[in-house]
């Protein structure tokens, strides 16, 4: 069979619906009949299928007497889908048939199944933050539950059962690699995926509340247990086993579930130990923290009690500490950490550095790294929260949502937290007027998400991030913005150095391609160093000739090219239809930067509407501006070419016609090649 690397080979996927590719073309596998027979010819990934079995698969009870023939039939129909051309009575060289058995001809790179499996096993061979980014890769290959189109009723074939176990196997190795690691973000959404299919199963929730607790989310921790409680007890009538109660145990500070204790449900009046005393209560300048599960004034260690503390009387437990993990490889970015500190000490009224840059740039790895750099100055605690404001799942963070979880972490009891966002926000900034804490606000997608997550004047500090430019009249004066730009070539080597060690200072010429074909941004270097030392073997020449060799097309990454494709679409489903349509037209262009004219011929577009489009891009920071033209990275351009071939037809790709040659003065200006000029032509609607 060809390689899936081919332009026409066969790719199948069977982790979701099923699907097949020729190249990039989706193929219809036929009838649902067919598609049945195909699943289970995927699921055995290369080994044989009875007819027999077939017979089984597509007739649970009382087979007409034609079953054998239909079965055959399907599969010479299936056959020839595969390989066009193929004489009726062929035998093909995908679909064999050996006797009374079929099998697939597949290699392991045309079958997500098998790729997925590939990836478990390094990951089970590796520890630390690779081995975490191999379970993500792998568990990111799974669309729904295997063959999730062809499942009727509660009747599914074990195979299929068999393999989805597999990928809870998975969740639960990746989560416990992910807690040792202190890398747990990467792979909570598998987790909470995985969670959702199988809300019955107190291992995997059991993780989800660890997942989320180390990524700073113990409010949703708690809430999840109050869920998973409710189903136990309302769908098998039982309470939550010692795993669970294990987590929301840790969750609540205490050492572990008490023998013979309740249920342990997390009410809604629930507060800390700490209740009974405010910091005002406590007479001192700098409020006392109680940590949760000691005995303060004589209470019982691990004791909870229903009181309802006032609003403006919030609970003083110990200061929250909810950073996540500094990267142990951060490298370069001293320009952007002394900009940031220059910019405090020349405001110390400032409230917020508002980071942004474009996707994959770095900017939460940048953020967590300078807010560990600052953490000793803010003595009250830090607060983290993912707004989620260009998140995969669509799902953005409510300022409402945040403000709630910020005031229970700060010692207000849920039943005391406002239910009017107006009223949690002047509470928030009531509290964190007496304090001194700094609030890490990573994915921001505008200024109205985080406005009331300011703080107001006292010494408290917001970090925040953004892949968009977070501008606008209602942003104060404050309120300090940092670009990140690409990696310098000398902070791009040390990057690899710091994460390859000695195998990138051996061969400085393949660091120099592998520099350049990642245009210096910080994603796409990290995942070839993860790739690299998942290769060692090969060296970095081979992965440089690899890069190389896909002339600037993201599949150069290999398997890695899914996370590239996952952060630039964050931005790019952010776009208006318009914008969209222009920046998959934008590559056509034979340079990777060019003039408004430019875009506007591409487009069919008027100047003004271009200028309008253009600037939508840049605030979503997809192109940056500069000298009057407008440039693109070369990965995001990439990334750009493949959305154009899969979503625009020929003759909307074919608007790069409009440039030919001419005499005229060249809409391009500067650009090579030769001058030659765009021909407007009238917007075609899609």
């Amino acid at each position: 069979m060809d390689r899936i690397g081919s332009r026409d080979a066969l790719s199948f996927d069977v982790l979701g619906p099923v699907r097949v590719r020729r190249g990039r073309s989706e193929i219809e596998p036929g009838t649902r009949q067919q598609r049945l027979i195909l699943a289970l010819l995927l699921i055995r990934a290369g080994d044989a299928v009875s007819v027999a079995e077939l017979v089984d698969l597509l007739w649970e009870s009382d087979p007409p007497p034609s079953a054998v023939n239909v079965v055959h039939r399907h599969v010479g129909l299936l056959r020839r889908r595969f390989e066009p051309g193929l004489p009726t009575r062929a035998a093909g060289s995908v679909l064999i048939r050996d006797g009374a058995e079929y099998r697939l001809r597949i290699d392991g790179e045309s079958l997500d199944l098998l790729r997925f499996r590939r990836l478990v096993a390094e990951a089970a061979k590796s520890s630390g933050e690779p081995a975490v980014a191999l379970y993500r890769d792998a568990l990111a290959l799974w669309r729904d539950r295997v063959a999730s189109d062809l499942r009727t009723g509660d009747r599914v074939h074990p195979d299929f059962v068999a393999v989805d176990r597999e990928r809870f196997a998975a969740v639960r190795a990746a989560t416990d690699a992910a807690l040792r690691a202190g890398c747990a973000h990467l792979v909570l959404p598998a987790i909470r995926l995985a969670a959702e299919y199988e809300p019955l199963d107190e291992a995997l929730q059991a993780g989800l509340l660890q997942a989320l607790a180390a990524d700073g989310r113990r409010v949703e921790a708690l809430a999840a247990y109050a869920d998973i409680e409710h189903r136990l007890a309302a769908e098998l009538g039982i309470r939550p086993g010692f795993d669970l109660r294990a987590a929301r145990d840790r969750l609540l500070g205490h050492d572990g579930p008490a023998e013979g204790s309740g249920s342990g449900s997390v009410g809604p009046a629930l507060t800390h130990p700490a209740a009974s005393r405010s910091g005002t209560e406590a007479g001192a300048d700098r409020p006392t923290f109680v940590r949760p599960g000691a005995p303060p004034g004589g209470t019982t260690a691990g004791s909870w009690t229903s009181a309802r503390p006032e609003p403006s009387r919030p609970v003083r437990a110990e200061p929250p500490a909810q950073l996540p993990a500094d990267h142990p490889f951060f490298t370069g970015r001293r320009a952007a950490v002394a900009a940031a500190e220059e910019l405090l000490a020349a405001d110390p009224q400032a409230t917020a550095l508002l980071v942004d840059g474009m996707p994959g740039v770095g900017k939460t790895t940048f953020a967590v790294h300078l807010a560990h750099r600052l953490a000793a100055r803010y003595p009250d605690g830090q607060l983290h929260a993912d707004l989620r404001g260009f998140d995969a799942g669509g799902s953005v963070m409510t300022p409402a949502e945040a403000l709630r979880g910020f005031l229970w972490s700060l010692g207000v009891a849920p039943a005391a937290i406002p239910a009017e966002p107006p009223a949690q926000a002047s509470l928030y900034r009531s509290i964190l007027a007496e304090r001194r804490t700094l609030i890490l606000l990573d994915n921001c997608r505008d200024w109205g998400q985080i406005r009331d997550l300011l703080p107001g004047p006292g010494g408290s500090l917001v970090i925040a991030t953004s892949r968009r430019r977070i501008a606008g009249g209602g942003v104060p004066a404050v309120a300090h913005p940092i670009h990140l730009d690409l990696l310098t070539e000398v902070e791009s080597r040390e990057l690899l150095v710091r994460r390859l060690g000695e195998a990138a200072t051996a061969d400085r010429a393949a660091v120099d391609e592998i520099i350049a074909r990642c245009g210096r941004l910080p994603l796409a270097l990290a995942l070839v160093a993860t790739r690299s030392v998942g290769r060692a073997a090969l060296g970095l020449p081979a992965v440089a000739a690899e890069l190389a060799e896909a002339g600037g097309r993201l599949t150069g990454f290999g398997e890695a090219h899914a996370d590239l494709e996952a952060v630039f679409s964050w931005s790019y489903r952010a776009l208006t239809p318009a914008a969209a349509r222009l920046f998959r037209l934008l590559p056509l262009h034979p340079t990777g930067e060019l003039s408004t004219e430019a875009a506007a011929a591409l487009g069919g577009l008027s100047l003004r509407a271009a200028r309008d489009l253009l600037a939508e891009l840049g605030a979503q920071l997809l192109v940056q501006p500069g000298d009057g033209r407008w440039r693109m990275h070369d990965l995001v351009r990439a990334y750009a070419v493949e959305l154009g071939e899969e979503h625009d037809g020929t003759a909307e790709r074919d608007a790069v016609e409009r440039v030919h040659d001419d005499d005229e003065p060249s809409a391009y200006a500067t650009d090579s090649p030769p001058a030659r000029r765009i021909r407007d032509a009238p917007h075609r609607h899609r």
